[in-house]
């Protein structure tokens, strides 16, 4: 499977690779994007301002309400005030897998 990944699998969970675009019309995941290192993110917009960490509590609060855990679950581990940011997601990895691969597949066209 050539597929990329925006996702790797942990002992204490899952960690994100993630795109944000702040100040977005809306909040909303976008999908997987293929980067030009080969690597994949996951593209996020959230309406929130990159100012005093309002664009990550936003970005947080998406995925939180998308994976169906906690906000208190998800921290910014990397790339706090970066675009490209990693995101751990505290829990059952395989879980979260499988409602991150659900996401994904309603996304697709």
């Amino acid at each position: 499977m050539d597929d990329p990944k925006c996702y790797r699998l942990s002992p204490s969970g899952l960690s994100l690779f993630v795109r944000v675009t702040p100040n977005a019309g809306r909040d909303a995941i976008e999908g997987v994007e293929r980067r030009d290192d080969n690597s994949a993110v996951l593209r996020l917009r959230v309406s929130a301002v990159p100012d005093k960490g309002k664009a990550n509590a936003a970005v947080v609060a998406l995925l939180a309400k998308a994976l169906g855990v906690p906000k208190s679950a998800l921290s910014v581990v990397s790339g706090e005030t970066s675009r490209l940011k990693t995101i751990a997601v505290a829990g059952d990895g395989s879980a979260i897998l499988f409602r991150l691969s659900a996401l994904l597949s309603s996304l697709s066209p």
